[in-house]
């Protein structure tokens, strides 16, 4: 993909209705603690959730493609109430496709971030393609936005708050704490 100058990605990022996350090494660092019952456990960034919770609060929508299937995360899901979650999904490009059929997204509505070759379909296909600062030398090559952060530790808040600001809902989002009473 052609590099992107900051207007041109302030633009896309103002379009953006969806942002959809990979998650092993996008919203966790990418381990995987395996107990010896046979179940896992994963570390999802706080302030990650928040900035999901903060998207969804001025109406967009969050999705998770992930290519494994995780009780951890249908769990982190539900807490953050995300509105799309694909887990198992071996052909990441074919579950866009299905996706952007069922709900009528065009693709440049979309933003993704994805870590690894695997997300490349996806992140080919969006309006705005971002990844972690330690994803894969192919990601980071097509991507439009390179996070200063690594995935697990904050890479999909900055991007959540990238897309907050171009639409001018950051400093509401703020201003809404200040004003809260206890």
């Amino acid at each position: 993909m052609p590099t992107l100058s900051p207007a041109e990605i302030q633009e896309r990022a103002r379009r953006i209705r969806v942002i959809l996350f990979d998650v092993d090494g996008v919203l966790t660092d990418g381990g995987v603690i395996v107990h010896s019952d046979g179940s896992e456990s994963k570390r999802f960034d706080i302030k990650d959730g928040a900035g999901i919770v903060m998207a969804r609060r001025v109406g967009l929508t969050i999705g998770l493609l992930s290519a494994r299937q995780s009780a951890s995360t249908q769990h982190r899901a539900r807490q953050l109430d995300v509105d799309v979650v694909k887990q198992g999904v071996t052909d990441k490009a074919a579950a866009l496709e299905e996706l952007m059929e069922s709900q009528r997204w065009s693709a440049e509505v979309i933003a993704y971030m994805g870590d690894d070759v695997v997300d490349l379909p996806v992140l080919r296909r969006v309006g705005l393609a971002a990844c972690p600062a330690d994803a894969v030398a192919e990601v980071r090559a097509v991507a439009h936005v390179v996070s200063a952060r690594q995935g697990g530790h904050g890479a999909a808040r900055a991007l959540i708050e990238d897309i907050l600001h171009a639409q001018g809902h950051w400093d509401a989002l703020v201003a809404a704490h200040l004003h809260e009473r206890p």
